[in-house]
């Protein structure tokens, strides 16, 4: 394949002559001998003179072939390095140069803009130094005021950010009886609420299910004559753990029916570590949050135990609860940490005490004495969605906030907040930003409150007014956003906002109530005379099935509808006719009515004789060409007449 050439430009205009040509050697070549022959098939190339040169850039520009026949370029490579270099020694020096002037003018432009702002301020005749100082000292003032009104702004917009959080716009309230509710507990899913109180009753609540009349579909006492201490139910929905003043907690279903019933231990037997359950009454018990099998219950006999929900006969883990001299201390409360890793319980002694769920129950991980005034029961313990802090509630009318990391001092504590019940509780929000707790009702006190504290600047934030009684347990569910309040006067209020809230108790409320209809229903005795005679014996049924097929057929009791007309003739229309034509001729074609029931030659004979003495239509029309008429013979006596025969 022969390669072309690569040239740069276009054909040039000054083409060699034939003269200036060199003229070949007369060498001999290699692979070549003697002279080379002379080309004879060749034109000699002749001078471009000036005239036909010009006369061909005419043409081209005519043509628009302006960059036909330029010379080619030539490059100079080491002409071009050169060039290079010194363009780029004369750039740093120029560039040096330039930031020297840049600085200069930088230097003289701003001290021209301080002298321009001073004349600009300067108008007049200059102002005394004294004047100048206390003009000054008062601009600190006023801008370190301002920086005040932009904290205080900046705090009070936090505040109204907080208090926008809490779902309590609208509220229902669901009479639970009336007796205090000391127990309140709510599905994951928001679908049910179950409430347990002093009257020893435990109510079930579907939302779903529920109209605005809010009446609970379920109440039963599972623990007889107990009252219910806690509930709470499983992760998962279909178990609810039921802790009352007994020794034995019971788990039920999801509608109410027990599953499993924790064994009762030997009261007789000092070491509880050789006792299979609990020998005095329940205080507290949770769930795990993550083995849904798993439940934890603490009790007066100074021990907390872990049970398996398919082997109540023993529990799993004792944990036994010390006080700081060693002798025993009653747990009022417990609780497992979010992530399931640890067991804490707040003891009567005030202390709380943990311990790590992956090790052995022996000694505590952690624990904190004199956490509470010792003597009052810690009513509630609250891990933060978190995990990093705990809340902590006690009959010392106080709420304290702690840190997990720090334990040995609480970061808030909220004093003066009274509480009657051994189960007042205390919860986080569900972004951790407030703590929720409730406040009993005081002898001058006219509304039990519940009071929202500011997990990070530790104020109240906001409070809610619920009733002229107690507020003792108090639920905000996470994925409702809705909070539920247990009263003392056996109310169970539900707090929530229309577009922040779901489902929930927003459903029941839209439904309406319907009243049940009343059926009234005389009953009749029936009085068994034995020795009755027939006449005055009355019939007795054999069965109640074959009574209601008696009663099925009589059209009477069954309340049978009216059969369908088949036919004019002793029906409901038999009046009027019962065709379409009938009822058109008697209501519009005739003034007279006809009787349907008599017969139709007796109805048209009662005209013959009219017909007859005053005739109308036929005998005037005959009475030229047939004046006596003329009636065909009957021939019924003969056999029938043959036909005519066809032509």
């Amino acid at each position: 394949m022969n390669k072309k050439k690569i040239t740069f430009g276009k054909i040039g205009q000054g083409l060699i002559s034939q003269q200036e040509l060199p003229e070949e050697p007369t060498t001999s070549g290699f692979g070549t001998f003697g002279q080379k022959p002379p080309e004879k098939n060749c034109n000699a190339m002749k001078e471009i003179r000036p005239e036909d040169e010009e006369e061909m850039q005419t043409l081209q520009k005519v043509m628009g072939m302006t960059g036909f026949g330029k010379k080619a370029k030539s490059f100079d490579i080491q002409e071009i390095l050169d060039n290079i270099s010194k363009t780029i020694g004369s750039h740093k020096a120029a560039m040096q140069g330039k930031e020297g002037n840049e600085a200069k003018t930088l230097v003289i432009s701003q001290q021209c803009q301080e002298e321009s702002k001073e004349d600009d301020l300067l108008i007049g005749p200059p102002i005394p130094s004294q004047v100048d100082e206390k003009s000054k000292s008062v601009n600190k003032k006023d801008s370190d005021e301002d920086t005040d009104d932009e904290d205080d702004s900046e705090t009070e917009a936090e505040e109204t950010n907080v208090i926008s959080k809490i779902p309590c716009t609208h509220e229902v309230a669901m009479t639970h009886g009336t007796k205090a509710v000391i127990a309140i507990a709510a599905d994951p899913s928001g679908a049910r609420l179950a409430s347990g109180s002093v009257d020893y009753d435990v109510s079930f609540w579907d939302f779903a299910g529920m109209d605005s009349s809010l009446k609970s579909f379920r109440t039963l006492q599972p623990c007889e004559n107990h009252p219910i201490k806690c509930l709470q139910y499983s992760m998962t929905g279909d178990a609810i753990l039921v802790i009352s003043g007994a020794a034995q907690a019971k788990v039920l279903d999801r509608d109410g029916f027990e599953k499993c019933e924790t064994v009762k231990g030997d009261q007789y037997i000092t070491d509880m570590a050789r006792t299979k359950g609990h020998t005095a009454a329940l205080n507290s018990g949770c769930w795990h949050p993550f083995t849904k099998e798993e439940y934890l219950t603490c009790s007066q006999d100074s021990t907390c135990r872990i049970w398996i929900l398919y082997r109540p006969r023993a529990h799993k883990y004792l944990i036994k609860c010390r006080a700081q001299n060693g002798v025993k201390t009653v747990p009022t409360t417990c609780a497992y940490s979010r992530d399931g890793s640890a067991v804490a319980c707040g003891c009567i002694d005030g202390s709380i005490q943990m311990w790590d769920r992956r090790k052995n129950f022996v000694n505590p991980s952690l624990i904190l004495r004199g956490a509470h005034t010792q003597g009052s029961e810690i009513s509630s313990l609250s891990f933060s969605y978190l995990g990093n802090m705990l809340a902590t509630r006690s009959c010392d009318d106080t709420l304290k906030l702690w840190d997990m990391r720090a334990f040995k001092s609480p970061l808030f504590v909220a004093s003066d907040l009274f509480s009657r019940y051994d189960t007042t509780d205390c919860m986080f929000s569900p972004d951790d930003s407030m703590i929720i707790t409730g406040e009993s009702l005081r002898k001058a006190q006219t509304n039990g409150r519940v009071l929202f504290y500011n997990t990070k600047t530790f104020e109240m934030v906001h409070e809610i007014l619920v009733t002229n009684s107690h507020v003792i347990k108090t639920l905000w569910h996470p994925k409702l956003n809705q909070i539920f309040v247990g009263c003392g006067n056996g109310v169970v209020k539900a707090y929530y906002d229309p577009k922040r809230s779901m489902r929930g108790a927003k459903l029941c409320v839209v439904k309406t109530h319907l009243k049940p209809k009343h059926i009234e229903i005389m009953s009749t005795q029936q009085i068994i005379t034995p020795h009755a005679l027939p006449l005055f014996r009355q019939d007795r049924p054999k069965s109640v099935r074959k009574q209601m097929e008696k009663d099925r057929l009589d059209p009477v009791k069954s309340h049978r509808p009216d059969l369908p007309i088949t036919s004019g003739q002793g029906g409901r229309v038999a009046s009027s006719g019962g065709t379409l034509s009938s009822y058109v001729i008697r209501n519009l074609g005739l003034s007279k009515r006809i009787e349907d029931d008599q017969d139709p030659r007796e109805a048209i004979l009662k005209y013959a004789k009219e017909a007859e003495e005053n005739p109308y239509w036929i005998a005037p029309a005959y009475k030229k060409t047939q004046p006596k008429t003329i009636f065909q013979s009957d021939e019924s006596d003969g056999g029938p007449s043959n036909k005519k025969q066809k032509t």
